[in-house]
């Protein structure tokens, strides 16, 4: 089979390997959705216990090959599983390889939707952290980091990075973006695709493609809602800025992104049609296939032909715009749109249906089959990275050499807003909130009673409004200032004791009062309480500014438009603010 002869041009084996191919496997390949692991590296067998169906379904009888591994495990366990993934696909009838993708999984945020806790591998500061220190090379050395941990355990599609905007503070997506600069976003997407792909001018047998998302420009959410849930699926443009959200896609563009992930929202106020952008022909073939000149692969994101329960409750298709359509009609719609590939799903059926009934032309289905087979090639899964070592991943993720880059990026992203009597030098009696007893006594002699401090530490994280869901409680959305209550103690503790504040950034907080009364001010986007500590006690110098604006009150946040950057007239801290210790004598 002339498609196994890797001394053969590209092209010529992805022609040869589509002839053999029947309809149903044509089909199978434009679906990729959701597989967990056991522990132990063994595949997950139970239907109950799958969040879509068993793997040896979906491989033996759909002709899948392309997943989304949600969850975790060691190092050797997960290597393990991936090889016998691609155990059962060797044993088909064209032994066509799978492709593992993942959503980011090197930094705190915890979200089945978004977002996994590092585990096994090193951690870093989530992108706003990296986008804080705004250095390019650290970015690209953080995602050369990924991807050698990636291809460890055969992970070889990044669903990220994610270049939208973070234009509406209130939006729940915010710490996995660049902030609210397109500027800042483009040089930072360039530098993390760049790592991704590892050495070399194109996608090969060493990289991580990277799947950038989420296609216009996901920021300008009506409300700061998030598109995940039917109350979110309103992107506006008030203040006419569509094209300055392009900005970092154009750049993944000519950086070499060999996929794209479009947006659940729909587009209101455009010249486009008002549906969401999985199923919008305008905006993927007119904008960006032939506007922007991307010819790679378009993947729909998770579930936007079909209704699906998650975390065990029932959620609807996000087919926003399209409610009407059957599946059938939205799987049509979508692909006549430019849709190459259907993330979350795994009804592949659907295609053929549409081929046999006349609807579709096979030449189509061939057309996406062929970008999706072409990246399996480059990525060289049909030879040498069919499988992967779990000696190897056990000793490459999580390596020391990773951890300690990490935790050194950890400490260079907080950001000093008011500096007070930062850097510490001696060691005070301290008070203690947030911040774990343990992680603090090296730095501190340590009092239960605030009364008796010299000096109190208090970590707070962005306030958020709870939601009623399971999957929707993930979704940290709403007013981004303490609710009474809450901020009348944490005011009690700042004029009971000089405090030092610092706060998690997962998006823009609304702290005047705290602002005002606390001693020194730190920001922070991803740290562990020692990376922290370090900072405050001058061990290592912060370098962050502000990847978003601090504004001033909600009043600030409601009057302002959801597309445009740096909008507050009178903000708390400006975009851009941050301190630097002095140096040492």
């Amino acid at each position: 089979m002339r498609y196994r002869d890797k001394q053969l041009p590209l092209d010529e084996r992805v022609e040869d390997l589509l002839s053999r191919m029947t309809l149903e496997e044509k089909a199978g390949l434009l679906f990729q959705t959701i597989l967990t692991l056991h522990p132990d590296g063994s595949l997950v067998d139970d239907l109950a216990s799958s969040p879509a169906a068993p793997a040896r379904t979906m491989i033996g009888d759909l002709a899948m090959n392309h997943f989304n591994v949600l969850g975790s495990a060691g190092a050797r366990e997960m290597a393990q599983w991936h090889n016998r993934l691609q155990e059962l696909a060797e044993n088909t009838r064209l032994g066509i390889p799978v492709t593992l993708s993942t959503d980011p999984r090197h930094a705190f945020t915890d979200n089945p939707g978004t977002a996994m806790l590092s585990g096994p591998f090193s951690q870093w500061p989530e992108a706003l952290g990296l986008a804080a220190v705004g250095d390019p090379d650290l970015m690209r050395r953080h995602a050369d980091t990924v991807r050698r941990e990636y291809l460890a355990v055969g992970l070889r599609v990044a669903l990220h990075p994610q270049l939208d905007l973070a234009t509406e503070p209130r939006w729940s997506r915010i710490s996995g973006t660049f902030g609210e600069d397109a500027g800042l976003t483009a040089r930072m997407a360039a530098a993390y695709i760049e790592g991704l792909r590892g050495p070399g001018d194109g996608l090969g047998p060493d990289s991580v493609a990277a799947m950038v998302k989420h296609f216009p420009g996901g920021g300008p959410q009506k409300d700061g809602e998030d598109p995940h849930f039917p109350y979110g699926q309103e992107q506006v443009y008030p203040g006419g800025l569509f094209d300055y959200h392009l900005q970092p896609f154009r750049a993944a563009v000519a950086a070499g992104a060999t996929q794209v992930m479009p947006s659940y929202g729909k587009p209101l106020g455009t010249p486009y049609e008002e549906v969401a952008f999985g199923f919008n022909h305008d905006v993927i073939t007119g904008l960006l296939r032939d506007e922007l000149g991307f010819d790679g692969i378009v993947c729909a994101d998770w579930a936007i032909i079909n209704d699906h329960p998650v975390v065990g409750e029932p959620h609807i298709a996000r087919a926003w715009g399209v409610e009407h359509l059957s599946p059938t009609e939205r799987t049509l719609k979508a692909l006549h749109a430019g849709v190459d590939q259907f993330g979350g799903e795994h009804c592949p059926d659907l295609v053929v249906e549409l081929v046999r009934s006349g609807r579709l032309a096979q030449s189509r289905v061939d057309t996406s089959a062929r970008r999706l087979l072409a990246e399996k090639f480059r990525l060289g899964l049909f030879d040498d990275r069919r499988y992967v070592d779990p000696d190897a991943a056990e000793e490459i993720v999580g390596h020391a050499d990773f951890r300690a880059a990490g935790v050194t990026a950890q400490r260079r992203s907080p950001t000093v807003l008011k500096p007070g009597p930062l850097p510490l030098r001696d060691r005070p009696r301290l008070y203690v909130e947030g911040v774990r007893p343990a992680a603090a006594a090296p730095y501190a002699d340590l009092v239960a009673d605030p009364a008796d401090a010299d000096l109190a530490l208090l970590r707070l994280s962005t306030p958020h409004e709870p939601r009623p869901g399971r999957f929707e409680a993930f979704f940290h959305t709403g007013r981004l200032d303490f609710p009474a209550p809450r901020l009348k103690e944490i005011l009690a503790l700042l004029d009971t004791v000089p405090t030092i504040v610092a706060i998690h950034l997962e998006r823009p907080a609304v702290i005047p009062e705290i602002a005002d009364r606390c001693t020194a001010l730190l920001a922070s986007f991803g740290a562990d309480d020692s990376a922290l500590l370090d900072v405050v006690f001058g061990r290592a110098q912060p370098e962050g500014r502000l990847p978003v604006q601090l504004p001033r009150s909600m009043e600030e946040v409601a009057a302002g438009r959801p597309d445009v950057p740096q909008e507050s007239p009178d903000p708390l801290f400006p975009f851009g603010h941050g301190l630097r210790y002095p140096e040492q004598p």
